[in-house]
């Protein structure tokens, strides 16, 4: 038993967010009984205290941060957060500036990553906006940039855009390249009845980051780097 709660441990914390018991049982072949003896001898090794809760709603399960510590780690992780969004939206930005009139989708495909809150904040800031919808499946919309992100980048036109063949080429590079990207989902506190757990995201591989001044393996043109990172971490 104390192997399957380590490894039903393991599993929780590898993933992130929640697992399905059924999941669990079916691949690791023991029965929800024994799932469940283990998850009660996670619940009592991390005890009230602890800096981990478990979490268990709707036949899954869920590591999680105590609530009781929410202020220390927000403290802590926040400010990292931020700047891994900020290189988030810079991407975007170039990508959209690019490539216009573009779709959420198409800016998807480029990056690898769900850009939602990415396509949010650019809207918010008022550098891109909805221009048409595109003649295809769904019609999904089609995004431009705005005089305010040419006033914002000292733009001229958008003809003064600097030659993006490189650029769009270390944009469409895979993970296997010089960054790898972690996806995290947020879960609703509310839902659980916890502290949430990770909040979707995305982070450089530990020793491959390049520095602020580096998006995806390359190097954040000229004209992106009037974006106030201020600015950025106060949207969403």
């Amino acid at each position: 038993m104390d192997k399957l709660t380590n490894i039903i441990e393991a599993i929780l914390f590898a993933s992130g967010k929640s697992v399905a018991l059924s999941d669990i049982a079916e691949k690791l072949e023991v029965t929800t009984k024994e799932i469940k003896k283990s998850l009660e001898e996670l619940e009592a090794r991390y005890g009230a205290e602890g800096g981990i809760r478990l979490l268990q709603f709707n036949g899954k399960a869920q590591l999680a941060s105590n609530p009781d510590y929410k202020a220390e780690v927000e403290a802590v992780l926040n400010p990292i957060r931020e700047k891994e969004l900020t290189r988030t939206i810079l991407e975007c930005a170039a990508i959209v500036a690019y490539k216009q009139p573009i779709t959420k989708t198409e800016i998807e495909l480029l990056r690898g990553l769900n850009s939602d809150y990415a396509v949010h904040a650019l809207m918010e800031l008022k550098l891109i906006y909805p221009c048409g919808r595109k003649d295809a499946v769904g019609r999904p919309i089609l995004y431009a940039t705005t005089d305010e992100f040419l006033k914002r980048f000292k733009l001229n036109s958008l003809s003064d855009l600097p030659d993006y063949e490189t650029l769009m080429a270390a944009i469409a590079r895979t993970e296997t390249d010089s960054y790898l990207y972690a996806r995290e989902e947020y879960v609703d506190p509310d839902a659980t009845g916890g502290e949430s757990g990770r909040q979707e995201g995305s982070r450089a591989e530990e020793g491959l980051s390049g520095g602020d001044d580096h998006v995806c393996g390359y190097e954040i043109p000229d004209f992106l780097r009037g974006l106030d990172e201020s600015d950025l971490v106060k949207i969403g």
